[in-house]
C-alpha cells in the first residue's frame, strides 16, 4: 500500500491517534518554515502554552547541534518542536530531556513499524547504521529569575526520504524509516505516536528513563572519538552515569564523564 499519495500532515489528520484528543488545539502545522525550532521559541516567549507543537512539511533551515543544518525536504520527513517546562515535564536537567526525546522516538518507530532503532549519545537515532533522527534541545532563560524557563525540543525524523534523495555529502550516513520511498505507516500517525509519548512522561523517573536509554546505546563497549570544542582524544565508551553524562575511558587510563560534546564511532 502506498501511502505517500495522501500522506498530508495535519492537525485534523494527527487528531484520531492522540490519546489526549484536546492536545489539538496546541499542535500548529505549516506547509514550510525556516525552522520549527525557531517558530517554537517565538511562540514561547510570547507565552505558549505547555504542550504547544510546532510541525513543518519542509525546513528551510532546520538545524542540528552546533549550528548544523538539518536536511529538510518536503513531504518525506517529520519536523516537529515542543514548548516544554522541566518542571511539567518532571525531568531536572535538559540531557534527560534530550534522552527522553530519543527514547520516545525509538519506541514510537518500534510500536509502529517494528524496527528496533538504536541511540548514539546523546541525541542520534540510528536504523541499520545509519542516521534516521536528529534531536536538538535549546532552553530559554528566564530573564527575571536567570534561570531555564521554557524548553523547546525539536526532533527531526526521516520517514520515507530515499536514499539517493539525500545530498551526497551525508548520503553514507543519513538514513530513513523507509529508504524505498514507500512508507507502511503516514507521518500524521508516527506524529501522534511520538506527541503522546513526549507530553505523556506521567510519572517516569529520571532513573527509570536512563535505564531504558542504556539499552538503546549501541556504542558502549566501542572506540570512540570524542569531541569537545577544540579538543579531540581517542577513548572507549563506558557507560552513562545517572545524569545522562557519557562515562569514557580515555588513552591513558583515566576516567572521564562528558555532559556535553560529541562523539563518533571509529
Amino acid at each position: 500500500m502506498d501511502m505517500t499519495r495522501d500522506d498530508i500532515v495535519s492537525a485534523q489528520g494527527i487528531k484520531p491517534f492522540l490519546v489526549f484528543p484536546e492536545v489539538v488545539e496546541n499542535i500548529l502545522v505549516f506547509s514550510e518554515l525556516d525552522s520549527t525550532n525557531r517558530e517554537a521559541k517565538a511562540r514561547a516567549v510570547d507565552g505558549a502554552r505547555y504542550g504547544t507543537v510546532v510541525i513543518a512539511d519542509h525546513q528551510t533551515s532546520g538545524r542540528g547541534r552546533f549550528s548544523r543544518g538539518f536536511f529538510s525536504p518536503r513531504g518525506s520527513g517529520l519536523y516537529i518542536s515542543f514548548v516544554l517546562h522541566c518542571g511539567q515535564l518532571g525531568f531536572s536537567n535538559p540531557t534527560a530531556i534530550t534522552a527522553y526525546a530519543g527514547l520516545c522516538v525509538c519506541e514510537a518507530v518500534e510500536s509502529l513499524c517494528g524496527f528496533s532503532p538504536s541511540i548514539k549519545w546523546v541525541n542520534d537515532v540510528y536504523l541499520d547504521g545509519k542516521k534516521i533522527c536528529g534531536i536538538l534541545t535549546e532552553g530559554i532563560t528566564d530573564f527575571e529569575s536567570g534561570g531555564i524557563g521554557e524548553i523547546v525540543l525539536g526532533i527531526g525524523i526521516n520517514v520515507s526520504t530515499r536514499t539517493e534523495d539525500f545530498p551526497e555529502e551525508i548520503r553514507e550516513r543519513a538514513g530513513s524509516l523507509f529508504p524505498d520511498g514507500r512508507p507502511l505507516v503516514t507521518r500524521n500517525r508516527l506524529a501522534a505516536e511520538v506527541i503522546n509519548r513526549v507530553l505523556g512522561s506521567g510519572d517516569v523517573s529520571e532513573a527509570e528513563l536512563f535505564t531504558r536509554y542504556k539499552r538503546r546505546l549501541f556504542m558502549l563497549g566501542a572506540d570512540v572519538t570524542v569531541v569537545q570544542g577544540n579538543e579531540e582524544y581517542k577513548a572507549r565508551a563506558l557507560d552513562i552515569d545517572g545524569c545522562g553524562g557519557l562515562v569514557v575511558e580515555k588513552a591513558d587510563g583515566s576516567i572521564v564523564v562528558l555532559s556535553s560534546g560529541e562523539i563518533s564511532i571509529r
